[in-house]
């Protein structure tokens, strides 16, 4: 398994990043994904993700994460590159400021959220929202990470 890891200088000593591998490792364990698997993670400012958002889906805010699929098997490694997980890290200090736990939990949650993205899942229905609520929740718990999902209706600008 390769992760690709890119944080924004401005951010990169931050002593709240989670452990991303060991996030990707669960997620791909509780669903069978084999590890011989690629993905990159990106954490950028709110400028950045605002860009990313208006260029590539159409809205012009900034969010607290984006996942764009790759879909498609390397042809050096042989390895199934699911794609890139763009983090907001200012949108999550806020959300987890709001919320109440620390930051390197919400950042656990948004890794978990893109990769579940990733991989297939999404909220576009109340079924597919509880499913991939579930499954989240459930890697958080087994990671010991300890929040509730947010509730979308307080947060501002929130879309994943």
């Amino acid at each position: 398994m390769t992760i690709f890891i890119d944080v924004d200088p401005s951010f990169e000593d931050s002593p709240d990043l989670p452990n991303f591998n060991d996030l990707i490792i669960a997620v791909f364990s509780d669903q069978k994904i084999p590890v011989e698997s690629d993905v990159t993670i990106v954490i950028v400012d709110d400028d950045q993700i605002h860009k990313l958002n208006r260029v590539f889906l159409d809205e012009d805010k900034p969010t607290d994460v984006l996942a764009f699929p790759a879909g498609h098997v390397d042809p050096d490694t042989g390895h199934q590159n699911y794609g890139d997980i763009i983090i907001s890290y200012p949108r999550a200090k806020n959300q987890a400021d709001l919320a109440g736990h620390p930051l390197s939990s919400e950042l656990s949650l948004l890794t978990i959220h893109g990769l579940l993205h990733l991989i297939g899942f999404n909220h576009d229905q109340p079924e597919s929202e509880a499913e991939m609520w579930q499954v989240q929740s459930a890697v958080l718990k087994k990671m010991g990470v300890n929040i509730k999902p947010p509730d979308h209706s307080t947060q501002l600008n929130n879309q994943s």
